[in-house]
């Protein structure tokens, strides 16, 4: 895994979320691994930008993030 920027693993994210979810695993890892690098706590989402902006969308990103150890907040 490539040593990549927490703002580079959103994007990639927002990426895999417009392909149907595509290698999502691989980018939250990714994440997780720049969030540690940079002393990060929680990742910060737009809202506007998920394909399922409502409460019930951001509740499910938040839960599956978290089941792989990401904090998720939504701006």
């Amino acid at each position: 895994m490539s040593d990549i920027t927490v703002s580079a693993a959103i994007d990639a994210i927002y990426a895999s979320i417009k392909n149907d979810n595509e290698d999502i695993d691989l980018h939250i890892a990714a994440l997780k691994a720049a969030m540690a690098r940079e002393g990060v706590k929680q990742a910060t989402f737009e809202t506007a930008k998920l394909a399922q902006p409502n409460r019930q969308g951001r509740k499910l990103m938040q839960a599956y993030f978290k089941k792989k150890g990401v904090a998720v907040d939504f701006a």
